[in-house]
């Protein structure tokens, strides 16, 4: 297995090389004067005139042929230069980290009772194959997955905010985010319910977790639903083995049976599914931050799209697909350590 990890570390390196080529070539159908724009405040391009339009697009090498281009894209690369961000109106990589936290914050309090709950469901409906219990899931997950994201989310925010006022979109209420935006507030992590109880601020960590489980009901349901559907079929297919009726026979106790000797085999389809469940959660959920009006990587990607933000929307891109490497090769390496029957050396 380490020969394994060793190599796919070897590859990530070409893959990336890989991902920047069509980046940069998808840069390069917008033309000089429209890449000039990325490189410049909308403020100042607007009032430039012909010739210094000409005269930047020669100093940031926009008329130089392609694999000069290229190359001096791949240095600004290293640099941390990917542009500038209208709509955050600062560097594209400023932008993306100050919004990367907020994902990260809800994708650590979603994750749990995403995968806990959606993988319990699943083997529950699957040992009560065909009985009232798994129709009831099944239903569940019927809705669930038939239910549009944004359609969902807009209930959630309906009947928790408008009927009930207990969860309100956005991170945080005005006075919590003027103490968090003041100098006596401590950014250690930048994810705001954990500085708060570091800055020994218990009412801002209840204000920001408020804000924080609407978008984690709207997530969960609809991605329970997936996850379930995925765990019964996996679970129902290796109750069905050989081995599983032999350890029966053996006259093991079926909660043994079911956690040490099917649960696990079956998780295998499962990880695949989770996993790109959690790289989604780090790379943005567009409809219900938009929803929620949560400043994270989906809505500034989306708000990006909208105002054809293009060095913004690259940067995403760069981001995403960096993240979707690192999580498939961490995919990979966990099947082995579920079921040890599977050599990836």
């Amino acid at each position: 297995m380490t020969t394994y990890i060793i190599r796919r570390l070897l590859l990530l390196p070409l893959i990336m090389l890989g991902v920047t080529l069509i980046v940069f070539s998808m840069q390069q159908l917008l033309g000089p004067l429209k890449l000039l724009s990325t490189y410049v405040d909308p403020n100042t391009y607007a009032k430039l005139s012909d010739q210094d339009k000409i005269a930047l697009m020669e100093q940031y090498g926009l008329t130089d042929p392609w694999p000069v281009r290229y190359g001096k894209w791949i240095g600004n690369l290293f640099k941390g230069d990917l542009g500038w961000s209208v709509v955050g109106k600062e560097p594209v990589l400023d932008a993306l980290l100050h919004r990367f936290p907020y994902t990260v914050e809800l994708a650590l309090y979603a994750i749990f009772p995403i995968i806990g709950v959606g993988i319990w469901l699943g083997v529950t409906a699957a040992v009560h194959h065909n009985s009232f219990i798994d129709q009831a899931i099944r239903i569940f997950a019927l809705i669930g997955w038939s239910l549009p994201d944004f359609v969902w989310a807009i209930l959630v925010l309906l009947i928790f905010y408008i009927g009930l006022g207990w969860f309100p979109p956005g991170n945080l209420s005005l006075w919590a985010d003027e103490i968090v935006k003041s100098a006596t507030f401590n950014n250690y992590t930048h994810l705001l319910t954990i500085d708060a109880l570091l800055n020994g601020r218990i009412d801002i960590f209840w204000d920001a977790l408020r804000h924080i489980l609407g978008p984690i009901i709207a997530i969960s349901w609809l991605w329970w639903a997936n996850l379930l559907r995925i765990t019964r079929s996996s679970m129902l297919e290796v109750l069905r083995r050989d081995y599983i009726r032999t350890a029966r026979s053996k006259g093991l106790p079926e909660r043994v049976v079911i956690n040490k000797h099917a649960r696990r085999n079956a998780l295998i389809p499962v990880v695949t599914t989770a996993g790109q469940m959690v790289i989604g959660l780090l790379t943005g959920v567009v409809i219900v931050e938009m929803v929620f009006v949560r400043t994270g990587l989906g809505s500034f990607a989306a708000t990006a799209a909208q105002q054809l933000d293009y060095a913004s929307i690259m940067g995403v891109l760069l981001f995403t697909s960096f993240m979707l490497i690192i999580g498939n090769l961490i995919i990979d390496v966990s099947y082995a350590f579920i079921d040890p029957r599977i050599r990836l050396g």
